[in-house]
């Protein structure tokens, strides 16, 4: 088990205090597929930093991820607002969806699949193969799929991963998605908050920047593809 697994078993609380320091996405994902009013998936949607922005206005919300602590929150989340009951949480291997063929309009997934298909895993691009395949099956025709992940903690220009970027090649290259990075700085009140926040994830190379640049914004990039499929 990866660290990050543990974290969104064991740590989902903390987990979703620290990405709750980062901008709301829902301008980011109407520019690109206004939501109001669609079937609407997100793909590994934790503890629904993208769920919940997105539940509000749309027809229907399925959130799967492979993490049930992770979902546990998002449901809690969920129940405890006043949106319409048009929404589940299901566990997911994302290479293999519990969803109908052409069943939703909009795809969104944030900060997950790259989980499956980074050169760590000698198998990334069949996982991508796979996933792709089933995200294509479950969109109906018109339908969009945009995707987030990360180009680099504590940099303010996109400085991904390497065992990352020959993904991000191939979904622009193979998978024809189109392109654009933001910022995603997280936000606290102090640097202990900074520090208290970000250590269980990014481990001490991130705090020790933080505690030096005396950080109360620690800067972020993300990347954003997206794909319109109009047959």
């Amino acid at each position: 088990m990866s660290h990050q697994d543990d974290v969104y078993i064991a740590q989902a609380e903390l987990y979703d205090a620290m990405v709750s320091c980062q901008p709301d996405l829902s301008d980011v994902i109407r520019e690109i597929r206004p939501f109001e009013g669609l079937d609407v998936l997100d793909l590994g949607a934790g503890c629904g930093r993208l769920s919940t922005i997105i539940a509000p206005t749309a027809k229907s919300l399925v959130c799967t991820d492979i993490s049930r602590p992770m979902l546990d929150r998002l449901d809690h989340k969920l129940r405890r607002s006043e949106y319409p009951l048009n929404w589940k949480t299901v566990v997911s291997d994302h290479r293999e969806l519990p969803l109908p063929d052409s069943s939703v309009d909009l795809i969104v997934s944030g900060w997950s699949i790259c989980y499956l298909t980074g050169t760590e895993n000698t198998n990334w691009p069949q996982n991508l193969d796979l996933i792709m395949t089933e995200l294509q099956r479950v969109l109906r025709p018109g339908g969009s799929i945009i995707i987030f992940e990360t180009m680099g903690t504590g940099v303010e220009a996109p400085n991904p991963p390497e065992f990352l970027t020959p993904y991000y090649a191939l979904l622009q290259e193979r998978y024809g998605f189109d392109y654009r990075w933001i910022r995603m700085d997280y936000r606290f009140n102090s640097v202990s908050e900074a520090v208290d926040k970000t250590d269980f994830f990014f481990g001490q190379e991130i705090t020790d920047r933080i505690k030096e640049k005396q950080w109360t914004t620690v800067p972020e990039c993300a990347g954003v593809w997206w794909r319109h499929f109009n047959i």
